[in-house]
């Protein structure tokens, strides 16, 4: 026998099981006590995430997680994709189909795009989606089989999935972890759920060149978001996945063949030149447009700071005279904050900036008035004066970057004619190979890990910890008003996870296996493991990448 001790809703029971038990037993057992099905098993004295198809050979700690846990719903999108990958395969004949691409998310949906000698009619998605619910109903599992990586390469070759051919080539492992649903087989990068029953709530919408698979948003697994087109943030991220796609770097296998054959000087170089390109654009637009207020926006480690200074020189080439400023300086002083959950000061909230005195100042200025703007003293909490007074001018622009600068309520007071909102943020071109994304918040993770380790001196176990406030605050303050920006600017640099690499990996290695964030720091690890590392050496001081390594021309902390 077994014995366990589990924690259902925050509170300890102990059972006993024969030993080699499945956790998929057990979570059948107690699924009247859990809050929610369970998906995973998070086992607390190994401190892992095991599949539920796993056997409990001694005594532990655990807990079950549903859908309300990250790791249930990342899980849950994977057993997703593969469910309307087979369905796919089963309904477009392969000597037509040449390729799947799940290609980036879209709110709560993933942009598919297949390509081969076949027209996606609204019947096929029918026939897939209709597919797919008889998988639930059969209720068939995912099953996980380790394999030779020799033979994986070839069985992936066999299937025409040659990109992950390609990766595997690069691995370092002899292994190679294979997942099958009925006949079909896949390579995930994650565990999945038990079985497809699981898998009760999504929907198949046609959108642009491809369709969206929907999935559930909030906490409810059983209902698939409703399909909401964001018209700019979707043309951004199919920009940049074509462009990817036209220079031969689409993955990570592709980026390593790059790597491997010398040309990384090249492709840092022509990343360079196409961000160039695309800031000189939005430049010339201020300029034609003849706006004074530029307010940036994005999420944490976007790369927004150093956006701002290439803007302005990109600017300052059309004649103008830019002036950056954080709107960090209009926070309140530290014993007018409002306070978060914890009784802590919250500093993602727009009520910790003196938005009046903010639309005073902007309004003074566009005026021709004299303003002494104020700067914001982390040390001491308060609002300082500056000595130097600003005045405006026809050839002077403001550039504010702050996060809340897509909020309409940040500079409600300020004529709309004048003010031109840009979105920056880090949207990864490439994927893992044409069914494993590279979430756009493990880069942005990566960058600020690197960068407060360089700067702040933090560990990277302080960052993780941090990350999911991070996340919260943006959600609530940053996403919903990305469609408000009249430009949405993309700052992912196609070479940089092999830059980051080096950087961020002794940062990881450091966190001890009992810590809780040990988790995400070997997911990050094994996620860094696809890709060959590249030296810093030959990346220009302009580059945003430059912002979180270290050497920007730029102050940028």
């Amino acid at each position: 026998m077994v014995h366990l001790k589990l924690w259902i809703r925050g509170v300890q029971t102990e059972r006993s099981f024969e030993k080699g038990t499945r956790w998929r037993t057990v979570a059948e057992e107690l699924s009247e006590q859990l809050p929610q099905e369970a998906l995973l098993v998070y086992d607390r004295k190994q401190n892992c995430i095991l599949e539920l198809w796993k056997s409990i050979e001694e005594d532990t700690e655990a807990e079950f997680l549903g859908y309300d846990d990250p790791a249930g719903r990342a899980a849950y999108a994977r057993s997703a994709i593969l469910m309307m990958l087979r369905a796919a395969y089963q309904v477009i004949p392969r000597k037509k189909l040449q390729q799947i691409t799940v290609d980036f998310t879209l709110g709560n949906g993933f942009y598919i795009v297949p390509k081969g000698d076949f027209q996606l009619e609204e019947g096929i998605l029918s026939e897939i989606q209709r597919r797919m619910e008889g998988y639930v109903s059969a209720r068939m599992p995912f099953e996980k089989s380790s394999v030779e990586t020799a033979e994986a390469i070839r069985r992936f070759t066999s299937y025409g999935m040659k990109d992950k051919a390609k990766l595997f080539s690069f691995r370092r492992s002899s292994q190679v972890n294979i997942y099958r649903l009925g006949d079909f087989e896949d390579y995930f990068y994650g565990p999945m759920c038990a079985h497809t029953g699981q898998i009760r709530g999504f929907s198949l919408v046609p959108y642009g060149d491809g369709f969206m698979l929907m999935l559930p948003e909030g906490r409810d697994p059983e209902k698939p978001a409703p399909f909401q087109p964001l018209k700019k943030f979707f043309a951004i991220q199919r920009e940049s996945s074509l462009w990817a796609e036209r220079i031969g770097v689409e993955n990570l296998a592709e980026l390593n063949e790059a790597i491997c054959r010398g040309e990384a000087n090249d492709l840092i170089l022509m990343q360079e030149a196409f961000f160039e390109k695309k800031i000189g654009e939005i430049a010339q637009r201020i300029a034609r447009k003849d706006r004074q207020i530029v307010l940036m926006a994005g999420p944490s480690s976007s790369g927004k700071t150093s956006t701002a200074h290439r803007l302005s020189l990109q600017l300052q080439a059309y004649g103008l005279r830019p002036h950056i400023i954080s709107a960090d300086d209009y926070f309140k002083d530290y014993q007018d904050r409002v306070l978060d959950y914890k009784g802590n000061p919250d500093f993602e909230s727009l009520a910790a900036v003196d938005t009046e005195r903010f639309n005073e100042d902007m309004l003074k200025l566009l005026r021709g008035e004299a303003v002494h703007l104020p700067r914001y003293n982390f040390t001491t909490g308060c609002r300082e004066e500056r000595r130097e007074s600003l005045r405006l001018s026809e050839e002077d622009v403001l550039i504010i970057e702050g996060i809340h600068c897509l909020n309409e309520a940040f500079s409600e007071k300020l004529p709309r004619d004048q003010k031109y909102k840009i979105y920056v943020s880090a949207l990864t071109q490439m994927n893992i190979d044409q069914h494993n994304r590279i979430p756009t918040a493990d880069c942005r993770l990566l960058r600020r890990m690197v960068r407060d380790s360089r700067t702040r001196g933090y560990a990277a176990v302080d960052t993780i910890r941090r990350w999911p406030e991070v996340r919260r605050g943006e959600e609530r303050n940053i996403f919903p008003y990305q469609e408000e920006a009249e430009v949405i600017f993309n700052t992912a640099m196609i070479y940089e996870l092999a830059v980051l690499k080096q950087y961020a990996e002794p940062l990881l290695f450091s966190i001890p296996a009992s810590a809780p964030e040990y988790l995400e720091a070997k997911r990050l690890l094994k996620f860094l493991d696809f890709v060959l590392p590249l030296s810093p050496e030959i990346i220009p001081g302009t580059s945003i990448v430059r912002e979180f390594i270290g050497g920007s021309c730029f102050q940028v902390g």
